[in-house]
């Protein structure tokens, strides 16, 4: 009779193996010899089929942590080209932001662009690294191309901007890949919030809001007792009492509310972006921003109309006039916040069941279904 472990020891080695890279079920099949089990377990129990099982590594995708230096070098350097090729335009964008109160939050953009990579961070750095050579590189190549062209021929100074922000989406697609565009295209994407609108078309935008608050303005003093609004325009005739109020009442390009209407965008965008909501919810949120900020305009303005008829004129220019507008964003901010609180206890949806909820649930079915 020949030599080897007991019949206990060969059933067990070829129903399961909890050793190494064996240990799975084997299926008790016919071709399953004991002497075959006796082998594996032999070669198992061998010191150097241990050493080889201890020194060959899982085969994983190569993230960025194991790119080593080369690659950061690389984004260095890249990063230092775009930023020489482009430091007039930057140079331009930065002076407007300090210039313009209408742009004075472009300072903010950017850092809302770094948090967004800094939520994204671990899956950034999980990915697998693969460099477009053809779109990446050569959509680089054709922006910068097109870039020159503008500031020789064209020079439409926002589409330098324009292109600048593209330059950067080039860049992290030509470095990283596909995968890393698509985690970093919506932080690239936001910069456009920082760039400020040519003249042309930022008064063909501001124009419409201040007819607006100018209508509903007159509107709800008309509805006042004792006065009589007529309006012309932007510009607002009142009578109080029969009295004539010199000088009228003007909705100018600063009561507008284009720069509440940007900067309350912007950070509606990021706060949709940030919010663990249903897709559909944070459209709707994306979309309130707009009306949000008409309506907090208007009720500005009206407040201002209404302390310069009942109050006293001083307080509603200057200083006091500016601090009214810079109240108005949190009040906006409240109107967004209540919305946001309407839509979760309104629509509340069953959350996804976690990994070991699915397995738990699996093997109780496959259990139930053993036992029928």
């Amino acid at each position: 009779m020949p030599s080897g472990p007991p019949m206990d020891s060969v059933l067990f080695m070829t129903g399961t193996s909890p050793i190494g890279i064996l240990a799975r079920p084997f299926p008790k099949c016919s071709i399953f010899k004991p002497s075959t089990a006796i082998s594996i377990a032999h070669m198992i129990q061998t010191p150097h089929f241990d050493k080889m099982h201890e020194t060959v590594p899982p085969l994983r995708p190569q993230g960025w942590s194991g790119l080593g230096a080369p690659l950061y070098i690389k984004i260095a350097v890249l990063g230092g080209l775009l930023v020489w090729f482009f430091h007039i335009e930057i140079a331009k964008t930065v002076q407007r932001w300090m210039s313009d109160p209408s742009w004075s939050h472009g300072f903010l953009i950017p850092l809302f662009s770094l948090y967004f990579l800094h939520q994204n961070r671990h899956k950034i750095f999980e990915i697998k690294a693969k460099p477009s050579w053809f779109f990446g590189l050569g959509s680089l190549i054709l922006l910068l191309i097109v870039y020159w062209l503008n500031t020789v021929q064209f020079k439409f100074s926002y589409a330098e901007s324009l292109l600048f922000i593209a330059a950067i989406g080039a860049t992290v697609l030509f470095v990283g890949g596909w995968a890393l565009l698509k985690l970093t295209w919506l932080p690239i994407a936001f910069l456009f919030f920082a760039v400020p609108l040519p003249g042309r078309l930022y008064t063909q935008l501001t124009l419409p809001l201040q007819g607006l608050a100018a209508q509903v303005s007159a509107v709800v003093l008309n509805a006042i007792p004792e006065l009589e609004a007529t309006l012309s325009g932007v510009v607002i005739d009142v009578l109080y009492r029969g009295v004539p109020l010199e000088p009228s009442l003007q909705v100018a390009e600063a009561c507008s509310g284009m720069r509440l209407l940007m900067a309350f965008v912007a950070l509606g965008v990021a706060m949709a972006y940030l919010h663990q909501r249903p897709l559909w919810q944070r459209f709707i949120l994306l979309l309130s921003t707009v009306p949000i900020a008409i309506l907090c305009n208007v009720i500005r303005v009206l407040v201002t109309a209404l302390i310069y008829i009942f109050w006293d004129p001083q307080y509603a220019q200057g200083i006091y006039h500016d601090l009214l507008g810079i109240l108005m964003l949190p009040l906006a901010f409240s109107f967004y916040g209540g919305l946001a609180w309407l839509m979760s206890n309104l629509f509340v949806e069953d959350a996804e069941p976690s990994e070991d909820v699915i397995v738990v649930r699996r093997t109780e079915s496959k259990m139930s279904g053993e036992r029928v």
